[in-house]
């Protein structure tokens, strides 16, 4: 089997690359990513001596390119990981996410559906319904109408929407995955696990956005990759299946079990303004893909644990993408200057 894997380059991506090429070495991987800040070559060192992997450079917002990718290659499967990700950009400059997110998608589904796709597969989010009460119990579920608060969640619903619109259409066999927040190795520096890390390991203080209470749904990369692995052997056709831990915790609450393994006290938390449409809370109820077997394996204490051992035996990754984050802190989209972003 032939597989494209897009935006391969990225976190989740370079992830889901290193476990399908172990589980399934006899595969052909192909890995196009565009390479903008985000994406880091050097996720994939490991991968580029294997015979059945390829590298190719390119942007899915360029239809002639995935055109001309697709006749030449002859996928089998797809699994589109490119996004536009960071929400503080798209709130200062929307288009970029329009590009990547919508086009991006829109040319990769054709692209399929010309050249016999045999199965296609989005990487969501769970940010595409909105957010919820933080005295609530209540969760997201595939049911649920999408109420997206940010633009860069509102492309995510888009490309979703026309995702579906493919397989109503024209019977494209697709499936949708949307996951709550991951963590682990090969993670940008400038999400918050991985900035807050790098910032108490040189003595700086930590930014928390408004009153540190946004909740999140904490989930470890490789089971988000052993998810859509799942899906894609066993998911029904046209579904859409939410992945998540159920390990709800606030972004406050992870600071201080940052600064705990730092031995830091809260001192070294700096209170800054917060963002504007910053949802409160996220919570995923995954029954549906627990229905075909799957559960997350890493529980949050190892998987964090797993983390931080992996940013200090890469010290020389991080410090190689430190650059890029300062450059993007300065950089303008507008009249005011990008923020990294905290979940």
């Amino acid at each position: 089997m032939k597989v494209l894997i897009t935006g391969g380059a990225g976190f989740i991506g370079s992830n889901h690359a290193h476990f399908h090429c172990e589980k399934y070495p006899e595969d052909e991987v192909v890995v196009l990513d565009k390479l903008t800040y985000a994406g880091n070559l050097k996720n994939l060192e490991d991968l580029m001596k294997n015979e059945g992997f390829k590298f190719v450079e390119g942007d899915i917002a360029n239809g002639d390119y995935v055109d001309g990718l697709f006749a030449k290659e002859k996928f089998d499967t797809v699994i589109n990981f490119a996004a536009e990700t960071h929400v503080d950009r798209s709130i200062l400059n929307p288009k970029i996410f329009t590009n990547a997110n919508v086009l991006g998608t829109q040319n990769l589904l054709e692209a399929a559906r010309k050249y016999g796709i045999k199965r296609f597969h989005q990487i969501s989010t769970d940010e595409v319904y909105g957010d919820l009460p933080l005295d609530s119990d209540e969760k997201f579920n595939e049911e649920r109408p999408l109420r997206p608060n940010s633009p860069y969640a509102a492309s995510k619903a888009a490309a979703d929407l026309l995702v579906r619109s493919y397989f109503s259409t024209y019977r494209l066999p697709v499936t949708i995955s949307r996951c709550s927040n991951n963590y682990g190795p090969y993670q940008f520096p400038e999400k918050l696990i991985p900035y807050f890390f790098t910032l108490l390991s040189e003595g700086k203080k930590v930014p928390v956005y408004g009153d540190g209470r946004h909740v999140r749904d904490w989930l470890y990369v490789g089971d988000h990759c052993r998810a859509v692995d799942l899906i894609l052997n066993k998911g029904a056709l046209g579904g859409i299946y939410e992945i998540g831990d159920g390990n709800e915790m606030s972004n406050l609450e992870i600071t201080k079990l940052m600064l705990e393994f730092f031995d830091k006290d809260e001192s070294f938390i700096t209170y800054v303004n917060d963002r504007s449409g910053h949802d409160r809370r996220y919570a995923v109820d995954s029954a549906k893909i627990r229905a075909l077997g799957w559960e997350p394996e890493t529980k949050f204490s190892e998987g964090i644990e797993k983390t931080f051992n992996w940013y200090k035996s890469n010290s020389d990754w991080l410090n190689d993408l430190k650059s890029r984050v300062e450059e993007r802190k300065h950089e303008k989209v507008s009249d005011k200057p990008l923020q990294p972003a905290r979940d």
